[in-house]
C-alpha cells in the first residue's frame, strides 16, 4: 500500500500526517509506504514548519528530515490513495488528475472519522493547533489501519474490520 498525504504547502499538516502514519504503521508491523506533498510549490525544498517539528517530536514522531515538495503528475499513478487534508486540496487534486479517480479522497472521512471532516490548517495558529493536528493524525493512522485491511491496531492487537469497507 502506498499513501500520499496532501495539503497546501507541505510544511504543516501533510508532513505531520506522513510522520505519524509511518511510525504507527511500523509499530503495527505494516509495511506501507507513505509520503506527503503540497498542491502549491512555494515551500518546495523547505523543512517542515518548526512548530510542526516540535509538536511531532513531543509525541515521538520525527519530522526534522522532511523536505517539502509539490504534487507531481506521476503521483497519480505511483500511489494507491492520495489523501487530501481539506476540501480545497481535494478539488485541486481532482482538477489536476489525468482522469477521474476514486483514489482521490478526503483524509478524515476516508479513515473512518466523521467529525471533523477536514484537518485544520495550523499555520496561522499556535502550539495547540499543531498538537491538535498530531492528535488527528494518530486517529487517522489508526483508522487507515482498520479501513485498509491490516487488521491490526497500533498496539498490534487484532481488530475487526469496519463493515462496508
Amino acid at each position: 500500500m502506498k499513501l500520499l498525504f496532501v495539503c497546501l504547502g507541505n510544511i504543516c499538516r501533510s508532513p505531520i500526517l506522513e510522520a505519524v502514519a509511518r511510525e504507527r504503521f511500523a509499530r503495527a508491523g505494516v509495511d506501507w509506504q507513505v509520503a506527503s506533498c503540497g498542491t502549491g510549490g512555494w515551500h518546495a525544498g523547505d523543512g517542515a514548519d518548526a512548530r510542526a517539528v516540535q509538536a511531532g517530536h513531543a509525541r515521538g514522531y520525527a519530522l526534522h528530515t522532511h523536505r517539502a515538495r509539490q504534487l507531481r503528475a506521476s503521483d497519480y499513478t505511483e500511489f494507491d490513495f492520495l489523501l487530501a487534508a481539506d476540501e480545497s486540496n481535494l478539488r485541486d487534486l481532482r482538477t489536476r488528475a489525468p482522469a477521474q479517480s476514486e483514489r482521490l479522497v478526503l483524509t478524515l472521512p476516508f479513515s473512518g472519522i466523521d467529525t471533523p471532516r477536514e484537518v485544520p490548517d495550523p499555520y496561522y495558529g499556535g502550539a495547540r493547533d499543531f498538537q491538535h493536528v498530531v492528535d488527528l493524525a494518530e486517529r487517522i493512522a489508526d483508522g487507515l489501519l482498520l479501513r485498509l485491511g491490516s487488521g491490526h491496531t497500533v498496539l498490534g492487537a487484532r481488530a475487526s474490520r469496519p463493515r462496508g469497507t
